[in-house]
């Protein structure tokens, strides 16, 4: 027991009065600071012979001595209050009012959400909630015989009383109001593309060059996507506009908004609270152009101003499917008596007389373009007006898009992708697969396929078609490589194209490799 008596006193002993001397020191510092009367002493035995640098000295010192006491009098304070007002720990009441902050954080986001989640959740649960149940719907719908179903043959529909009232708008129009024009079946695409370019420049005062009009125009024979961009003020939206203008059937704009985020932007969706669906205008056309052949055109006015992937990744796996029939957008799981006409099953068709354009504006104030997107479309760029010109009045035409289609498909027969051009296609895609480990995909093909016949019927050239469509569908994809390091690689390129196609000749891809030779 000595020994341990002994350690115990050199080593707990020692940290025990260390303690002590800790609580010692304390004690002194506040006997010094209120010892009033030592400390005139000291004052009184000094300051007779200051100088006036030393007084200021002495005030700063003492100043700050009465900065240190009052700070450690206020975090006594709070430490003892802290300590003796709760019966909790402190731990314990720090993580309760974390929970607390987030709970209020998340109370204020979802009072402020609460519609919007509302109206997302009722489009994937259908229109079941706040309306009849299944059965008793199924029950009304018994009771009810065939002819009571809403159909072109059956009188018109008080849209008030329908929960679709723009579409129901639209069924009583065509049924009562439509007369089928009379289209032109003899027009050209070359022609097509001259009196498009005349009329916009005589009627709309809009001035665009001849081989934009054409890349416009063989965009829509080899995809149902097209996307304009570049700065503003290029025409991005009055070249859609106008082609809308011209064949008598105005383009329908939709501005995207930087909110969306799902397909209810698009489609619309059932409101519990009014049992009215909220129809877009997005809808309403598609729905209206089952009712027509004439082409129409929906613009997806700053399309990237929200994530496109987002709200438009259903119609963009819609408009992958091989079959027209498949071609089909769900708005209701249930179909009511006084439905539009066109809803079968709670679908709505999209016809192929609608082709859709996004215009974009690549800026700080907007989101990149998903890769899937780009691929699926037909991408122009719109970087400079062109020059106003003079010619004569030029009326609109009156083309229906079977007509069109009907171009489109004798212009592959009529002017296929020469084999010669295919083996250079073939020559260019080994280059980049080796240099760039990028490849032509089995889409890119298929598009240019479509895509230059139709440029040629138009009036163009096949290099042309060829040197636009590698600059937008292949070069773009340079945009994701680290180009800051590659400049020497795409002189090589821009070498190498010169030696497959001829020098100068795919002035498209070199311009765009110079621009891609400038982006760090």
């Amino acid at each position: 027991m000595d020994n341990f008596f002994r350690y115990f006193f050199q080593d707990i002993g020692g940290i025990l009065r260390a303690f002590g001397d800790i609580f010692v020191a304390i004690v002194d510092f506040f006997i010094s600071i209120f010892n009033v009367s030592k400390r005139v002493e000291v004052m009184e035995k000094y300051v007779g012979s200051f100088s006036t640098l030393e007084w200021v000295l002495f005030a700063v010192a003492n100043l700050v001595l009465l900065v240190i006491i009052v700070a450690a009098a206020i975090g006594i304070f709070k430490l003892c209050k802290k300590l003796f007002r709760f019966r909790i720990s402190p731990k314990k009441y720090d993580e309760l009012a974390k929970q607390v902050k987030n709970l209020q954080r998340d109370l204020l986001r979802a009072n402020y959400e609460k519609d919007k989640l509302l109206s997302m959740r009722m489009a994937e649960l259908g229109d079941s909630v706040g309306q009849l149940d299944e059965e008793d719907e199924e029950a009304v719908e018994s009771t009810l015989p065939k002819s009571n179903r809403n159909t072109f043959d059956s009188p018109p529909v008080d849209p008030a009383e329908s929960r679709f009232f723009r579409l129901t708008t639209v069924d009583n129009y065509y049924k009562t109001e439509y007369e089928k024009p009379f289209y032109d079946s003899e027009i050209t695409l070359a022609e097509f593309c001259e009196q498009f370019r005349k009329f916009a420049a005589s009627q709309l005062h809009l001035y665009y060059d001849l081989d934009l009009i054409r890349f416009f125009v063989a965009s829509m024979g080899a995809a149902r996507i097209v996307i304009l961009q570049g700065i503003s003020g290029t025409g991005k939206t009055s070249l859609p506009y106008a082609f809308g203008k011209f064949v008598n059937k105005d383009t329908t704009v939709v501005s995207v908004q930087p909110s969306w985020r799902e397909r209810t932007e698009l489609y619309g969706y059932f409101n519990e609270f009014t049992k009215k669906y909220s129809e877009t205008e997005f809808l309403s056309a598609i729905y209206e152009c089952n009712y027509y052949r004439d082409p129409h055109i929906v613009i997806l006015d700053e399309m990237n101003i929200a994530r496109v992937e987002y709200y438009f990744a259903e119609m963009l796996s819609i408009l992958e499917m091989p079959l027209q029939e498949e071609w089909k957008i769900e708005v209701t799981n249930a179909v009511w008596d006084n439905d539009p006409c066109l809803i079968e099953d709670g679908n709505v068709s999209i016809p192929n007389n609608v082709w859709f354009v996004g215009t974009i504006n690549n800026d700080d104030s907007t989101f990149a373009v998903a890769d899937k997107v780009y691929d699926r479309a037909i991408p122009i760029d719109l970087d400079s007006r062109a020059e106003a010109f003079e010619c004569e009045l030029t009326d609109s035409v009156c083309v229906s898009t079977d007509h069109l289609i009907k171009l489109f498909d004798a212009a592959k027969e009529s002017f296929p992708v020469s084999q010669e051009i295919l083996d250079k296609l073939e020559t260019v895609n080994g280059y980049v697969i080796k240099n760039f480990r990028l490849a032509f995909g089995n889409r890119i093909m298929k598009q240019i396929n479509d895509f230059v016949p139709s440029f040629i019927a138009c009036g163009g050239t096949e290099i042309q078609a060829v040197d636009f469509m590698i600059a937008k569908k292949v070069l773009r994809k340079f945009e994701s490589l680290s180009l800051g390091f590659m400049k020497d690689d795409l002189t090589k390129f821009s070498n190498f194209l010169d030696r497959t196609f001829g020098k100068n000749t795919m002035k498209i891809c070199k311009e765009y490799i110079d621009i891609l030779k400038k982006t760090n």
